[in-house]
Order: structure tokens, then C-alpha cells, then sequence
């Protein structure tokens, strides 16, 4: 057995959550905050027999896609040449980062 420690961005939480239970896994939800940006993200932890890893993968792969957006940086940064202050800047946002972990034991009561 593995266990999936799933981070996404919170805009996809919904669609994989049911696209998981949809397809047979069990999940469970965890509301996180991310680092860099300070957004808030999911973390999904998902518990799955070694034969449907691949297909849980597919799933977290074709559901998180990763996308461009703007996002406001509040540093305050000026630029002389154009005169006018820089608030935002472009960043790849979404995909998955997954963490998997081999169980030696799982019990369930």
C-alpha cells in the first residue's frame, strides 16, 4: 500500500476530490497555505493499493494542471525608466506536487 500526500492549489481541490471518489479512492482533505505566493492549497492525503497507483496518478495528473497567473507582489518596486510602480508579476500556478510513501500497516476501525 502507498500513501499519496498530494499537495494542489485550492481552484482544483473540488474537481480532484471528486474525480478521486468517483473512480473508488478515498481522500482525505486538508486545508494548507503555501509558501512563496502565501495562497492558500490543499493537501490531499490518499491512501491506494500498489495496482491502482498508476491509475491515481493519471487522475492527479490529468486534473492539475499547472497555468500562468498574474499575482500582485505588493513589494512596492518602482521601475524610473517607465515611471510607474510594478504590483504584479506572471507565475506558473496549479499541477501537484505528490510525495509517495510506501505503508508497512494500515488498520482501519
Amino acid at each position: 500500500m502507498k500513501l499519496l500526500i498530494t499537495i494542489i492549489q485550492d481552484d482544483d481541490s473540488s474537481r480532484l476530490v471528486s474525480a478521486m471518489t468517483k473512480n473508488g479512492f478515498s481522500v482525505t482533505k486538508l486545508a494548507t497555505t503555501g509558501g512563496f505566493l502565501r495562497a492558500g492549497n490543499t493537501t490531499l492525503l490518499i491512501g491506494v493499493n500498489e495496482e491502482k497507483l498508476d491509475q491515481c496518478l493519471g487522475i492527479i495528473e490529468n486534473t492539475c494542471k499547472s497555468r500562468k497567473q498574474i499575482v500582485n507582489t505588493n513589494m512596492g518596486g518602482y521601475d524610473l525608466a517607465m515611471n510607474m510602480a510594478h504590483n504584479s508579476i506572471e507565475v506558473t500556478v496549479g499541477g501537484a506536487t505528490v510525495f509517495i510513501l510506501s505503508v508497512d500497516e494500515f488498520k482501519k476501525y
